[in-house]
């Protein structure tokens, strides 16, 4: 199909005018609008919108047509359907409390009665329903190796797992992130004071020094200041050794062979060493007695002339 570009300007220009047309319509309007109310011609109130009455339509007839349509006579087992009063309420009942209201004096908007009204129509409905099923040889109990197919595929939470790991990961993450935050603050802060307390001690020693090179002071402490800090250091350091106690390594051996006791000052004396003579002996404590033979006589070692002559024997 070939269209002419004279043929399309005609169209547009058409399409100008009858705009250009409505305006001039619309404006003509508004003005015989505006003189007829200058003139007195409208007044408030003539023009009213009135709703036209609504025509209800009771065709008997169509309805009868169409609930015989939706009728079908099929036995009760296709249908499963009941219509029924609530089940009497027996706890009432034994305690002789007043009868439960019926449907017509059952109040719609009191809750626990509507509600208490429905459980006991689905009671009435249950007990009448079972004898039913049973007769019609209908089960009515799960057997013991019914296994039901899941709402959701094992797909499907796969899915739903791999989501709660990757957010409990993201959380993780998140919290590991927070505390390397607050380690970083915190050795910062801890840097940043022990460079002031460096910068503090070097800005007093110069000022010692100097003072020490113009004679103002003959003292030379702060000389002697990292001497006790070295030494008040070791000292803090033997206390924690000892208060922690032996090393892991002292503690295997001391299971594996024992705890040897104390080495030294056994030859200390004590109280009770000091009192007990039991193993005193006067002949060796004055130099009388001695290591005797089989013979009952003393032992004696040869002379230096008597060894020699034995060794040339030999």
């Amino acid at each position: 199909m070939v269209i002419d570009s004279k043929t399309m300007a005609s169209v547009e220009e058409e399409a100008l005018l009858g705009q250009d047309s409505e305006e001039e319509n619309s404006e003509l309007s508004d003005d015989e609008l505006q003189e007829a109310f200058a003139a007195g011609l409208l007044k408030p109130g003539m023009n009213v919108l009135v709703d036209k009455p609504k025509k209800f339509a009771n065709n008997v007839e169509g309805l009868k047509q169409c609930v015989a349509d939706f009728r079908k006579d099929l036995p009760w087992v296709e249908r499963l359907d009941l219509t029924n009063l609530p089940a009497a309420n027996i706890i009432s009942q034994a305690e002789e409390k007043a009868s439960a209201p019926a449907a017509g004096e059952l109040d719609a908007d009191d809750d626990f009665q509507r509600e208490m009204f429905f459980y006991r129509q689905a009671q009435a409905t249950v007990l009448e329903a079972l004898p039913l099923l049973n007769r019609h040889s209908i089960a009515t109990k799960r057997p013991e190796d019914y296994f039901a197919e899941m709402a959701k595929s094992d797909q499907h939470m796969q899915k739903i797992r791999k989501k709660l790991i990757s957010k409990q990961m993201i959380m993780e993450r998140s919290e590991k992130a927070k505390k390397l935050r607050e380690q970083r603050k915190f050795g910062k802060k801890v840097q940043i004071e022990v460079i002031q307390k460096r910068q503090q001690e070097k800005k007093a020693m110069m000022s010692a020094v100097k003072k020490y090179q113009k004679g103002m002071t003959d003292k030379l402490e702060f000389l002697e200041g990292d001497q006790k800090m070295n030494k008040e250091s070791s000292q803090g350091s033997k206390k924690a050794v000892n208060k922690k106690g032996p090393s892991a390594k002292r503690k295997f051996k001391d299971q594996k062979f024992g705890f040897g006791g104390k080495k030294s000052g056994k030859k200390w004396n004590t109280k009770e060493s000091y009192n007990d003579v039991s193993g005193f002996r006067a002949k060796i404590a004055h130099g009388k007695g001695g290591k005797k033979g089989k013979g009952g006589k003393q032992n004696k070692r040869p002379g230096k002339s008597v060894r020699k002559k034995m060794k040339n024997r030999s």
